[in-house]
């Protein structure tokens, strides 16, 4: 059974030019690098072969790992969720209890999760936990740092797609 991964138009976007990258400019240049050390002679102890070489298995690796969630992704237009309840996409405005401070964040999958830039995947304790709430709710959550509360104040669509 594949399991698949919940990600946005953008998300799945970003990632096919991430691997375009990676397979089209990145892959040349390294191969292109490891026969420019392989001409200066011993490669037991050429460390721009050794470095070289690195580099490609890093590259491979992540175009393997690309291709899989590439493949098992299951892309969600965030711009058409329904608003009435937290579910993927939606922006949610919440309001801390024990701070009485307003947090926003953008549900979305574990791929595009950046708490940085307001968005957390919904596998997250807190996206759990958000997840199917109507404003008013409380949500409870446990976090490392013990258990928190939010009452959901808002639930807005995507800024994109």
């Amino acid at each position: 059974m594949v399991v698949r991964i919940p990600m946005s138009k953008a998300g799945y976007q970003n990632l096919k030019e991430e691997l375009n990258q990676l397979e089209h400019v990145d892959r040349h240049i390294v191969v292109k690098s490891i026969e420019t050390a392989r001409e200066h002679g011993d490669l037991k102890e050429n460390a721009e072969y050794h470095a070289a070489k690195e580099r490609q298995g890093h590259i491979e690796g992540r175009i393997r790992e690309l291709k899989d969630k590439l493949g098992r992704a299951e892309v969600i237009d965030c711009a058409n969720v329904n608003c009435q309840r937290v579910v993927f996409g939606t922006v949610v405005i919440l309001l801390d209890m024990d701070t009485d401070e307003e947090v926003s964040y953008q549900l979305l999958g574990p791929e595009e999760a950046d708490v940085k830039s307001g968005s957390i995947s919904i596998l997250s304790p807190l996206g759990k936990s958000m997840l199917g709430k109507e404003v008013g709710d409380d949500v409870v959550t446990k976090t490392p740092g013990g258990t928190r509360e939010f009452e959901v104040v808002a639930i807005f669509p995507s800024k994109f797609s």
